[in-house]
């Protein structure tokens, strides 16, 4: 059977944006993002996180501390009860033109190469229009925008959906 994915960016929507993130000291969980995927992953949603990752491509950080957060985080999350199923990054800059980097398709296809995925009961949430991009290139037209990272122009999204933050997603999964 196929799987129910929220495919979930992580800076500014699971934890607050602060710019080139790569010390568990600096990873503040967004309000309500525990409590919202546990819910979810009950209806049986499953949960794949895609993070565009710069930082490392530009030398502000190591691929070894992205990992060292990395798997904080999803530590952080299991001892929840809340499985996140996978998680990608893309390490490069824009000019390196990678597959990977949103708003290219490259991090979702591998998860379509690695699991059975079901895209029209799968979802996409992100805090750019790179991510809802990403989404609807892999043809993942279930999509939400969030309010609570980078700034975006709301009159020019192709989001399905825009909310103030992660913990307002239930609704809109639901309703569909």
């Amino acid at each position: 059977m196929a799987k129910k994915i929220i495919f979930l960016d992580r800076d500014g929507v699971i934890n607050k944006e602060v710019g080139y993130l790569h010390k568990v000291e600096d990873f503040i969980f967004i309000d309500g993002v525990f409590e919202v995927l546990k819910e979810l992953q009950y209806s049986g949603y499953e949960f794949i996180i895609i993070t565009n990752q710069s930082g490392i491509g530009r030398g502000f950080y190591t691929e070894k501390d992205y990992q060292k957060v990395d798997k904080w985080m999803k530590d952080k999350f299991k001892s929840k009860n809340i499985n996140i199923l996978h998680s990608l990054h893309c390490p490069h800059k824009d000019e390196d033109n990678c597959l990977c980097r949103k708003p290219k398709p490259g991090l979702i296809r591998k998860c379509f190469e690695k699991y059975a995925i079901s895209k029209k009961d799968s979802w996409l949430v992100g805090d750019s229009e790179r991510d809802i991009e990403a989404g609807i290139r892999s043809q993942i037209f279930n999509t939400i925008l969030v309010r609570s990272g980078h700034k975006i122009n709301e009159s020019k999204t192709k989001a399905l959906a825009v909310v103030d933050s992660i913990k307002d997603i239930k609704e809109i999964i639901n309703s569909i």
